[in-house]
């Protein structure tokens, strides 16, 4: 773990924070805290992580409604034809409908 003072801490903070290297800051040699990065996910692990929860909500909607994969999907597919039949009110990110 690299030391570093407060002041070079906050002159540089930018490429601390995209850096991955821990430090310790420090001010007058007295030490104010750390700073840990946190590794960030790629977009890939992201995604796969979305899928997996969509899917753990799927599989709890299926447990609560009873309804088979087939019927969830004729059930979903058929209220977004609804939905596209409907005039949208409101501007960007209304979420009225007429």
């Amino acid at each position: 773990m690299r030391d570093v003072g407060v002041r070079e801490f906050r002159d540089h903070i930018s490429e601390y924070l995209t850096g991955g290297e821990p430090l310790a800051v420090r001010k007058h040699g007295r030490l104010l805290g750390f700073y840990l990065p946190v590794r960030r996910k790629s977009d890939t692990e992201e995604l796969q992580a979305a899928v997996r929860e969509l899917g753990e909500s799927l599989a709890e909607l299926r447990r609560e409604t009873g309804l088979s994969e087939e019927e969830l999907v004729e059930e979903l597919v058929s209220e977004g034809h609804e939905d596209r039949g409907r005039e949208r009110v409101g501007g960007q990110g209304a979420c009225a409908w007429s």
